[in-house]
């Protein structure tokens, strides 16, 4: 058995089970409402975390993206779109398809400005949409360049569901959730913050306070860009 034939075995017999299902639904409920509201504020025209100076690599970022007209609109409506796409049953892997793209983009700018706003949720809501594009394997091989793959078809739902409690799983879930905040908690030396104050508490009574202060008054007082400011704390932490 070749593993694309075992992943679907895996795969037929997750679909039975409530708890997976469940889960799948919350991913989607979740992640639909984050987009909701975020893409709502596009729409409405009101500038994206208004209260991050623009100073903030983040905030500047927000700040030129308000100022796109009808592109800042377009990004809400695709938000919005793709929120309702995962609500109806029938549109969810639609839906989850129209969502990737724009949640791993929001990841990765999270992760290349060092934004505390979104380092912990945007990773993990590129994961909970993996998942549901996974949920929705049945639907999405037909489009995947695989040679072979079972003739099984479009997954129905079963007349009853298995009951067992996947504790391997949800323990992975509750382990990645876990490393991704301590990612964001300790994995890097210096991060900008939302404020010059809070950037200065990471900072305080240690011995690279000094160079950190220095760090947080480059972001935040002089607007300087975040690799710039990055590489004077480098060289001058101890």
């Amino acid at each position: 058995m070749n593993t694309l034939s075992k992943f679907e075995t895996f795969y037929l017999i997750a679909k039975e089970n409530r708890w997976y299902w469940l889960f799948s639904i919350f991913c989607r409920l979740t992640l639909a409402f984050a987009f909701i509201v975020a893409g709502m504020v596009k729409i409405l025209g009101e500038r994206f975390a208004s209260g991050l100076s623009i100073k903030h690599p983040m905030g500047a970022y927000l700040e030129a993206l308000h100022h796109t007209g009808y592109y800042y609109t377009f990004i809400g409506i695709a938000q919005v779109t793709a929120s309702i796409l995962l609500i109806i049953p029938r549109t969810v892997t639609l839906g989850a398809l129209l969502y990737f793209p724009i949640i791993l983009n929001i990841s990765l700018l999270s992760f290349a400005v060092r934004f505390e706003g979104s380092i912990v949720t945007s990773p993990l809501m590129v994961l909970a949409n993996l998942y549901i594009l996974i949920w929705n394997y049945d639907r999405l091989k037909y489009i995947l360049p695989f040679k072979t793959f079972t003739g099984n078809g479009i997954w129905e739902k079963p007349t009853k569901y298995n009951y067992k409690f996947p504790f391997l799983f949800f323990t992975g879930v509750m382990i990645t959730v876990g490393l991704t905040v301590s990612l964001a908690q300790f994995g890097y030396d210096a991060v900008p913050r939302n404020s010059l104050s809070d950037c200065k508490k990471q900072f305080e009574n240690t011995k690279n306070e000094v160079a950190g202060f220095a760090f947080c008054e480059c972001i935040h007082n002089n607007g300087r860009p975040l690799d710039e400011c990055l590489e004077e704390f480098k060289n001058a932490k101890k």
